[in-house]
Formats: structure tokens, sequence, C-alpha cells
């Protein structure tokens, strides 16, 4: 007989999931999964809304994205409205985008994915999070951590209105022009950001490379996955977070497509499983063969790992010393293994610190001219960007008013559902043996999952009448006292 363990709820993510592992009569994993339960219905409700709403609509998703999703959606109506933002707004829209990879990437390390290395992946559960993080590296550093993020995520609230939502991207621009006194004070958080991406990247190498079990979890086989890999690149294939060509790499390394996001639906399928609210894209052009990994396999991954490996290099100068030695260290590219995904975050982080003392220092986005409004009538626009967590597709096509008929979105984390689906499957399998398991190791297994940085909030998006909806109603003992199911 079967014998059933939940994870329910998985912690230190944004949203809600839950883990299902079931073992055989041995008592070793016979399967496992993550399963989303929650949903959205974004790409519904935005029909028959006008079209310059949406940056405003979308970014609600969820509370961790809405920069990438108001972004994303900026550029959406740009093209949907057939107009270029003029070169200042251009430069704001990325110098915030920056301030916001900087900030989130650093929430992940050190909020989310790294006590799991700082304090320890079978420490006491009540010590894994940001207070154990404190314990252990000290009161001022925590002050640090808090400060620098308090201060980028200040820019976002300066220039983007507000700093969970902001209203800043307008089609053909953004809403107001950068102050010389914003410009200086926003230099020295800049300059500050860079150094602070050193610390962090010196604290990895202390914490985790200098620790000879940390690099054979990060090296071995529980976490690793030979899977294609997408991202962002600019005309010299460097990374770029906020536009340029998509480009895949297949398990080998070697370029499989690159691509304008005009021609994307050319290139990704979305499928559906029943067991699951989250959708699973895979690449077009070489089928769904389920949840497995290698070259005949469609399944693909996004984010700092995703991005570091389908690109050539850094756009920055420091950044890409580190990624030298990122490759040097891991022994080449491509880097399957998947916890290496911390270590890339924190080497985007330092591209994204780079990024914004480079545009803040540029004369030019201080011009007063910060908008074009040379709309053309409205009929379909298609933008791309480099969420944090991966690629993210926004897609509208509206009637000749500009109401939407029709929205598409393929959030970031939904790129890397199949593969976050298979990476806890085997990282269950090899932890989990003759029924043996304890709160360190089924940690280990959410370790599987969180390297991701998953938002779960955004990656159920769509309803529709041949979507199955089951609602259970349970009195104050927990007892199911009744069913709802539209099927």
């Amino acid at each position: 007989m079967y014998k059933e363990i939940k994870i329910d709820p998985i912690t230190r993510l944004e949203g809600h999931g839950k883990i299902e592992i079931f073992l055989d009569e041995s008592g070793n994993v016979a399967h496992a999964c993550l399963q989303v339960p929650e949903l959205r219905g974004y790409e519904r409700f935005a029909v028959g809304r006008l079209a310059e709403e949406m940056p405003r609509i979308t970014e609600t998703i969820c509370g961790v994205c809405p920069t990438a999703h108001h972004t994303v959606s900026g550029k959406t109506l740009d093209d949907l409205y057939g107009v270029e933002p003029p070169p200042a707004a251009r430069k704001i829209r990325e110098f915030i985008y920056n301030a916001f990879m900087f900030e989130d990437h650093n929430l992940h390390f050190y909020f989310l994915g790294g006590p799991d290395f700082i304090v320890g992946p079978d420490a006491p559960k009540a010590e894994r999070n940001i207070l154990g993080v404190i314990a252990k590296v000290g009161l001022d550093i925590g002050k640090k951590v808090i400060d620098i993020r308090k201060r980028t995520r200040n820019i976002i609230q300066t220039m983007g209105g507000r700093v969970v939502h902001p209203v800043h991207c307008l089609p053909g621009g953004v809403s107001k022009p950068m102050t010389k006194e914003m410009q200086e004070e926003f230099k020295k958080t800049a300059e500050d950001s860079v150094e602070f991406a050193k610390f962090s990247l010196q604290a990895f190498d202390d914490i985790v490379l200098k620790n000879k079990a940390y690099v054979d979890l990060i090296v071995g086989d529980i976490y690793k996955h030979k899977t294609y890999y997408m991202g962002l690149v600019d005309d010299n294939n460097k990374i770029n977070f906020y536009d340029g060509w998509i480009r895949v790499v297949d398990p080998d390394g070697k370029e499989f497509a690159k691509f304008k996001v005009k021609d994307y639906l050319n290139h990704i399928a979305e499928g559906v499983e029943s067991w699951t609210y989250i959708k699973f894209p895979y690449l077009k052009n070489v089928g769904w063969k389920g949840f497995v990994d290698g070259k005949e396999s469609g399944v693909y991954r996004v984010a700092p790992l995703g991005r570091l490996n389908a690109s050539d290099g850094m756009a920055t100068p420091l950044a890409q010393q580190y990624y030298e030695k990122f490759y040097e260290t891991l022994g080449g590219k491509p880097v399957h293994n998947t916890l290496a995904t911390h270590w890339a975050r924190l080497i985007e982080a330092m591209q994204a610190a780079e990024a914004m003392v480079q545009l803040i220092n540029d004369p030019e986005i201080l011009d007063p001219n910060i908008r074009n409004m040379d709309f053309q009538i409205p009929k379909e626009g298609i933008g791309v960007i480099e969420a944090p967590r991966g690629t993210l597709f926004h897609h509208y096509e509206t009637d000749e008013n500009g109401r939407l008929t029709r929205a598409n979105l393929i959030v970031a984390t939904v790129n890397n559902s199949a593969a976050i689906n298979m990476s806890v499957e085997k990282a269950a399998r090899n932890l989990i043996k003759d029924g043996k398991v304890d709160d360190g190791l089924l940690n280990m297994v959410e370790m599987a999952f969180r390297a991701y940085d998953p938002c779960l909030a955004c990656a159920t998006h769509t309803i529709n009448e041949q979507w199955p909806i089951q609602i259970d109603i349970y009195d104050a003992n927990r007892v199911l006292i009744n069913s709802i199911t539209n099927t």
C-alpha cells in the first residue's frame, strides 16, 4: 500500500503550493510532485478592459513581481500603439527595472533561499529564516541588508510612484522626468549597490564555496537536470534584463533558437495537467515528452541559471569576472546543477547594480522629453522582459478602440514549472530511502523548488469552462462537509 507524505504549505516563496510524495511498500519514493492549488483569472477578466489599464491591472497579480508585470505591460502597449519611447524614458524605465532586479535578487538570497545555506539545510526550521540569518552573520550585516533594499526600493517609490505597484509606465514613455536632485541621490545608492553586490558574492564564497559539504550538494546529482535554457540577450549575446533577442541553447550549450518576441508562438507551446492549475510551457519544435530531461524533451529552464547558460556572458565588467569564475569553478558551460542558481542570482545582482551606475551617470536620463504620443490604431501588442524568475511574456489583442479582446500571459515561473516538478521528484527519490523521513530531509526536498525562486501567485492565471474547479468546504474541526465542482 502506498503511503503519502504532504509538505503543505511549502515555505519561503511567493504564493501557495504543496508537495505530495508517495512511498511504495519499501518506503522508497514512487512519485512526487509540486501541486499549485490556487487559481488566477487575469487573462479572462482583462478581456473588455481598456489596454492602457493593463500595466496597473497585471501588476496586482502578486506583491513580489509587480515591477516586472508593470514594465512588460508598458512595453506591450508601446508595441500595441506603435510608439517608441524617447531615449530618456527608456533609460528611466531601465534604471528603475535594474533597481528592482537588484533588490528582488537580494530578497531571495537573504530572506528565502539563502537560509538553507547560511543557517544550514538541516537546522531547526524555526531558525531557517531571516532571523536565523541575522543570528548567524550578525546584526550589523542584517542592518546592511535591510538598508540597501530600502534605498533601492526608494528608487521605485520615487520614480515609479509606488514601491509595490508602480504607475510610471505609460504607452510611449514614462509619467515623470528625473530631476538633478534625484539623480544625485540615486548615484550614491547605485554605487553602494555595487559594493553590496561584491559583499554578497564574497559571502557566498566564504559560506558556501569554502564548505565542501555544500559544494558537494551543489555539484552532485540530487539537484541536476540536463535541459534546454532560455533568456534575453543583446546583439552580442550578453544578458539583458529589459529587451533583446530570446535565445535558447540545448543541453550541450549549443544555440538552438534565437528570435524576437513577436515570433514567440512559433517556438513556445503550453500544456496542462489535470492535477494542478499551473501550466507547462515547452519548446514547440522539440515537443512535449512528459517530465523528463535531455535533448529529446522540450522542457526548458529560465531565471538566473537559464539566463547565464543561454548567454555568452554578462553585459557589465565586474559581473563578467564573476561569470567566468562561476563556469571555471563548476566545470564549464552549461551548468545543469539547480542549486547553482543561487550563485547565478548574485552575479545577476552585480550586473543590475553596475547597470544602475551606468544609467544614472548618463546625462540623457535628465532629458525632459519622456513620452512619444504618436499613437497608431491598436490591434495587437507583444512584449517581453526578464523577470527575476525568468522570461515574462505579455500578449494583447484589441478592437479599434483599444479594448482587449484577448490576452495571453506566459509568466516567468511557469516556464520552469515542468523542471520544478522534475527537481522535486528527483530530490525526493534521492533523499528519502526505506521510509526514513525527517524535517531536515523534507526541507532538502523543498530546496529543489526554492532555488527557482518560484512565484506561484503569478503562475496560474487563466480559467475557462474546460478547467475543472473543486471547492471543498470544511467545518471548524476541518471535517469535509461539502464539495462543489463544475465537472
